[in-house]
């Protein structure tokens, strides 16, 4: 039988519980948009892009992921409020703070970014506008936002390549949406799932075997854009 909360679910230990509190295959997969972002640009520093890798893990990976899990309790986890509101507010803080040094080293604009990202990871994972929450506000803040940090921190500027790049990562995380709703939807329901003789667990992969492939996929396209500045 299939965990009921999601393909990449792991249960036994605490770690266990912390594993699958960062929804790894989707960190990851948001992590690449940032290196993809990154690699658009003509030179790449590879230090300026681990720094930004770094930020969006504790910010996003980290942060938004634990405050999501304290306000509703999505994945069921062993993990206790305190621990998960300590895990919150600890990773936004990691990854502002990542973004501070950042502003020393590149420019005072990124604290911009900064604010934009502490907000559209707190206010996703807290739930608190519905526009943010929403099927689109997730794509914008998913999907475009970590290529344009990726990119804006090479080269200080955007362009119109990053700007459809951006587009395209938006609509991505969309079609991401799409697919896990009802995934998670079949797989938190109690009732058995027969339609048309399939099994629950052949419909749940009519969904998720999509999606990770595409989490499979995201980073390797990250990885071929990088090792173009090998």
């Amino acid at each position: 039988m299939t965990d009921s909360r999601a393909f990449y679910a792991r249960s036994g230990s605490v770690w266990d519980d912390l594993v699958t509190m960062l929804h790894l295959p989707y960190t990851v997969w948001h992590l690449s948009y940032v290196a993809i972002g990154a690699g658009l640009a003509a030179i790449l520093d590879w230090k300026i892009l681990t720094g930004t890798l770094l930020a969006f893990f504790f910010g996003l990976g980290i942060g938004a992921h634990a405050l999501d899990e304290v306000h509703d309790r999505p994945l069921r986890t062993g993990i206790s409020d305190g621990t998960l509101w300590a895990l919150g507010i600890g990773g936004l803080v990691a990854g502002a703070a990542m973004g501070v040094v950042g502003a020393i080293v590149i420019s005072p604009v990124l604290l911009i970014w900064v604010a934009i990202g502490v907000v559209l990871a707190a206010g996703y994972g807290l739930e608190w506008s519905p526009i943010l929450h929403s099927d689109w506000g997730f794509g914008v803040a998913w999907g475009a936002f970590p290529v344009l940090v990726g990119y804006w921190a090479q080269t200080q500027s955007l362009s119109l390549a990053v700007l459809l790049v951006a587009s395209a990562t938006t609509v991505l995380s969309r079609a991401q949406r799409e697919l896990s709703t009802p995934a998670r939807r079949i797989r938190r329901t109690d009732d058995p799932v027969e339609v048309s003789g399939w099994t629950r667990d052949q419909l749940l992969s009519t969904w998720e075997r999509a999606l990770q492939l595409m989490s499979f996929a995201m980073p390797l396209l990250a990885l071929g854009l990088l090792a173009g500045h090998l």
